[in-house]
């Protein structure tokens, strides 16, 4: 029998520990997002965030601007950064095009990089040194471990290679003892190689790309795309209809990797705090 593994179910769960451990906490976590331009997406997912920050007891302070320069972000991230009082900065993306996104993240203090964009802190996790996990592979890896918890010796492909997703989940995966396989949209022979996966990570942001005869019988899937289909309803990268009966465990699109993608940023601030209260 498939395992439906629910992002939506486990995040609120994790949400409810972190809001018990905020209790014990000298004080309040705080989260500064900061939202640039007028895309409807963006602006719903720092709404999210802000209600689920408020939810576990985080302060969120939210900066909005239509436009900005370049110059003015940085010197707003540089009195963030200065700021002792903020734990966890977020600058949502995508960014308008005239701004670098790359130099902005990369001005954000190490510290306070609850996304794990940073390139210190993607090095870390490279090294196996602890550092901010980006959020939506470190919720990935919650959502694999419902279905099972000793990874050791698993063949995991991960079809996507961007530092937000691809790189940074290979590198949690092989941090489980698995053999990991990257694959991209240049890969040759994509369906045999992932038929090879007992743990298969799509990432590829096109809609149910991944069909049912791409599964190996039993393995588990984690579907991290969103797509817009054109009769308005929401779909993954996996064909989730044809494939669910294939697997030993699935996510579903919606209320799967999303929710847990909100979860981790909130975990990673609360874990900032913490680590600026030990040192």
């Amino acid at each position: 029998m498939t395992l439906l593994l629910n992002g939506f179910e486990l995040a609120k769960q994790c949400r409810a520990e972190l809001a018990e451990k905020i209790k014990s906490l000298s004080r309040a976590p705080k989260l500064a997002v900061i939202l640039v331009g007028n895309d409807p997406a963006s602006a719903v997912y720092v709404g999210n965030k802000e209600k689920a920050a408020k939810e576990v007891g985080i302060e969120s302070v939210a900066y909005r601007f239509e436009e900005i320069s370049q110059s003015e972000l940085l010197a707003l991230i540089a009195r963030l950064n200065a700021d002792n009082g903020v734990d966890g900065i977020l600058v949502q993306l995508p960014l308008p095009r005239d701004l670098n996104e790359k130099e902005i993240l990369q001005a954000i203090d190490p510290a306070k990089d609850v996304d794990g964009f940073h390139p210190l802190n993607l090095g870390k996790l490279l090294i196996g040194e602890p550092a901010p996990v980006a959020c939506t592979p470190k919720g990935c890896m919650k959502l694999i471990h419902l279905a099972k918890q000793d990874l050791t010796g698993l063949r995991a492909v991960v079809i996507g290679r961007s530092v937000i997703v691809g790189k940074p989940m290979a590198q949690l995966l092989l941090k489980e003892n698995c053999t990991v396989t990257m694959a991209h949209s240049k890969t040759e022979n994509l369906p045999e190689l992932c038929r090879t996966a007992d743990i298969l990570v799509a990432a590829i942001g096109k809609p149910k790309t991944v069909k049912a005869d791409w599964i190996k019988n039993g393995a588990i899937v984690i579907d991290v795309g969103i797509n817009r289909l054109e009769n308005g309803k929401l779909c993954g990268d996996v064909d989730f209809d044809a494939c669910f009966d294939k697997c030993a465990a699935i996510t579903p699109v919606p209320k799967g990797v999303g929710p847990m993608t909100i979860a981790m940023l909130l975990e990673n601030t609360v874990e900032a705090l913490e680590r600026k209260i030990s040192l």
